[in-house]
């Protein structure tokens, strides 16, 4: 696979993986709403009874010893952790997004320099590449990145993970530096690209692996497991 067809595989799941977030995040806008609400209501209410109890004397007037309730202050804290988990997924994406702009500034430089001859050699490569990048584009549309069997995808997992080339395409030596924040997949602790599958043990500590690394040629049917996962099943079953 060329560089080209590379890139196209690593960003055919980014629009689920978008829309994942997305979805997330409306669903925590409607849960703040209803907490706020809520909150709202109690605290117009408990304002009201320490008035009463004021103008009766019941409630002596000191602002320090005047307090929201503990219910009221949980669902206040409750709204600030929401609002932070919102936060949470909007860099998440931003991120994602960032990875792949990175990535893509990389090709074209790489590109730019195969077409100006810079790489000796390579003029024949860059008209394969970009032969093969216009004769698969039809075919990254028409894939679909979600598609569950094995939790097969072409790139990293949405929403905590974010995706971005790790080797070096074939062929192409690229020298440019690594983003040290960009998060490592696999047991080869690399960071996401070309074709990628998710463990089906929702507690697996790694999550996500390259084919190669697994030795997969295609998607794995039903459920699959990584090797490590295994590994524990089967020490476990031996106990």
């Amino acid at each position: 696979m060329g560089f080209v067809e590379d890139f196209q595989a690593s960003i055919e799941s980014v629009p689920a993986m978008l829309q994942r977030n997305y979805s997330l995040m409306r669903d925590l806008d409607k849960s703040l709403l209803g907490v706020r609400q809520q909150n709202e209501q109690r605290c117009e209410q408990e304002i009201e009874d320490i008035k009463r109890g004021i103008e009766s004397g019941s409630i002596t007037p000191d602002a320090s010893l005047i307090r929201f309730s503990d219910e009221a202050l949980d669902e206040q804290k409750h709204c600030i952790r929401i609002a932070d988990e919102k936060v949470t997924l909007a860099i998440q994406a931003y991120d994602m997004v960032d990875a792949h702009i990175q990535q893509l500034d990389q090709y074209m430089r790489k590109l730019e320099e195969l077409r100006q001859g810079k790489i000796p050699g390579c003029s024949i490569l860059l008209e394969r590449e970009l032969a093969a990048g216009a004769d698969n584009a039809a075919g990254v549309s028409n894939t679909d990145p979600n598609t569950r069997s094995g939790r097969a995808t072409e790139s990293g997992r949405g929403g905590r993970k974010k995706s971005r080339l790790a080797a070096e395409p074939p062929g192409v030596e690229l020298e440019l530096p690594v983003d040290p924040n960009e998060p490592t997949y696999c047991i080869c602790n690399q960071v996401s690209f070309g074709k990628m599958v998710a463990c089906d043990n929702a507690n697996c500590k790694i999550e996500w692996f390259h084919f190669d690394c697994v030795g997969l040629k295609e998607q794995p049917k039903g459920k699959w497991y990584c090797p490590n996962c295994i590994g524990m099943q089967k020490r476990r079953k031996g106990k």
